[in-house]
């Protein structure tokens, strides 16, 4: 996928998600989910590596906290080198590496008893589920809030730093010119 294709995707992603009043989702939807739910929520779309689980993952809470002033979930991610990684997500994964996580059979009940949230995740699904996991390490690597946490790190070195809440929310409003 070309850049000029992929920053098309990504904007209208961010439009739908706007315009399909993702900012009515109640406070109580945010506080009963965690990094797990939404995870397995993707999972049950396809297959996937850990790597784009992650990045998923990454892309749902930056938009939920861009477009709600507040977060999806209480986990955090940090700085890794192949992009923002949730270290809990990750342990609970990592035994696959580079292989697919097999599917999930089902949504978990936080997920599905709420049809803005399960829309909203679906939205960036579609927007982003076509990329494999490398394209989107590619992709977070040219966004500020992972790049003002690695700070001066060489491209090889390891970083726990978190990602700021505040540049997430500031670099994806600016993405939906707000």
């Amino acid at each position: 996928m070309n850049k000029i294709n992929l920053k098309r995707a990504v904007n209208s992603m961010a439009r739908i998600i706007y315009i399909d009043k993702v900012r009515k989702m109640t406070t109580e939807t945010a506080s009963a989910v965690n990094v797990h739910s939404i995870a397995k929520t993707f999972l049950n779309f396809e297959p996937m590596t850990p790597k784009k689980l992650q990045k998923l993952c990454y892309y749902a809470y930056s938009w939920y906290l861009a477009l709600n002033d507040k977060r999806l979930f209480d986990n955090n991610f940090q700085a890794w080198i192949h992009g923002p990684v949730d270290p809990d997500l990750y342990n609970t994964y990592k035994s696959y590496g580079w292989s697919n996580i097999e599917r999930e059979q089902y949504i978990p009940s936080e997920i599905g008893s709420d049809p803005e949230l399960l829309e909203f995740i679906e939205e960036v699904y579609e927007s982003y589920g076509d990329l494999d996991g490398n394209q989107l390490e590619y992709l977070t690597h040219r966004e500020s809030p992972w790049l003002n946490a690695r700070g001066d790190l060489k491209p090889y070195e390891p970083s726990n730093n978190e990602l700021s809440d505040y540049d997430i929310s500031t670099f994806y409003k600016k993405e939906l010119g707000l």
